[in-house]
Order: structure tokens, then C-alpha cells, then sequence
């Protein structure tokens, strides 16, 4: 993790395994093959983000085989990679919406169920400050643009107006979710 505990693109890799895992048992090439899909498709490729072999996770006893007798390949999360899932859906957002920072939001979407309500509600919130803080900044960026600033004012109305139907849907999430 980077030092304001958001996560380095691996460890978005490791969310997604561990996710799927999560999901239902799967066999080494089905997650690989899941992982190298989402974040191809979220943000293309990437040598930032090649997956990190899944025998790592096996190493560090985040998953397991199904069986040992060898005649099953399938995975399946162990409690301490139940544990790992939870602090990598828990860790901050960078303040700026990158590539990177959007697969982590999908991967927080995609796995939010795995956590807790009340964690649930907190990631909820973070995600909404996000937005506050990237519209509050591209809102101060067009009132610093002069009027003769080519296309720039017209893309950052376009930027603005994303950001500001990502915001409203998240405060929508938000208020779906039960009050804790």
C-alpha cells in the first residue's frame, strides 16, 4: 500500500483474485483468466497491472486447494485471505480518478457485499468525498479558463458533468444502503 493506505496496482490484482475466490471456489486458470478479462476491459493493458502469480496467494496461505488429493485444481479463499480481502475493499482512494483508481472503484463495486454494512456505508462515503473533491477541482480549473481556451472549456464541462453523475449516483448507493 502507498503511505495514505491505497492500494498499489498488485495489490488491485490480489483484490480481484481474492474477490472471485470469495465468489465461489475456481480453478488457477478460470481466476487468472477473470483477472486478465476485468482489468483489461476496465483499463486496458497494462504492464502496471500483470497479475501477480496466484501461487503467491498460495504461499502466503490466502488460498488453498479445494482437496488434496490432487484430482481437483480448484481454489478457495482461506480465512486469512477472507482477512486480506476485507483490509484491501477497506483501503483508500487516491484523490485524483486515474485508470487505476477506476478498477479499484469497480473492484470495491464488485466485492462491497463482502464486507460489512457499516463498512460498507464507510466506503460509501470515501467514494462520495472523491467526487466532491475531483468536481470541486475541475469546477475551480474552468473558472481559472479563459473564455478564448480552445476546447479545453468544452471538454472540462463534459469532465464535469461525469463527475458530477458519478457523485450523484454514489449519494443514491448511499442512501440505499440500511442505516447501520
Amino acid at each position: 500500500m502507498y503511505r495514505d493506505n491505497s492500494l498499489v496496482p498488485s495489490e488491485a490484482i490480489r483484490l480481484l483474485a481474492l474477490g472471485l475466490l470469495a465468489d465461489a471456489p475456481k480453478s488457477y486458470a478460470e481466476v487468472a483468466g477473470e483477472v486478465r478479462h476485468f482489468t483489461g476491459r476496465m483499463v486496458g493493458p497494462s504492464l502496471e497491472l500483470l497479475a501477480s502469480p496466484l501461487e503467491l496467494l498460495k504461499v502466503e496461505g490466502l488460498v488453498e486447494p479445494v482437496d488434496s488429493s490432487g484430482e481437483n485444481d480448484d481454489l478457495r479463499i482461506t480465512e486469512s485471505g477472507q482477512s486480506e480481502l476485507q483490509r484491501l475493499l477497506a483501503a483508500n482512494l487516491r484523490p485524483q480518478v486515474t485508470d487505476v483508481n477506476k478498477l479499484i472503484i469497480a473492484l470495491k463495486m464488485r466485492f462491497l457485499h463482502n464486507l460489512s454494512l457499516e463498512q460498507q456505508l464507510e466506503q460509501t462515503d470515501l467514494l462520495v468525498e472523491i467526487f466532491e473533491r475531483e468536481l470541486a477541482r475541475l469546477t475551480d480549473l474552468r473558472g481559472h479558463t479563459p473564455a478564448n481556451g480552445g476546447e479545453l472549456p468544452a471538454w472540462l464541462e463534459l469532465e464535469i458533468g461525469a463527475t458530477q453523475a458519478r457523485l450523484t449516483w454514489f449519494e443514491d448507493l448511499r442512501d440505499r444502503l440500511p442505516a447501520a
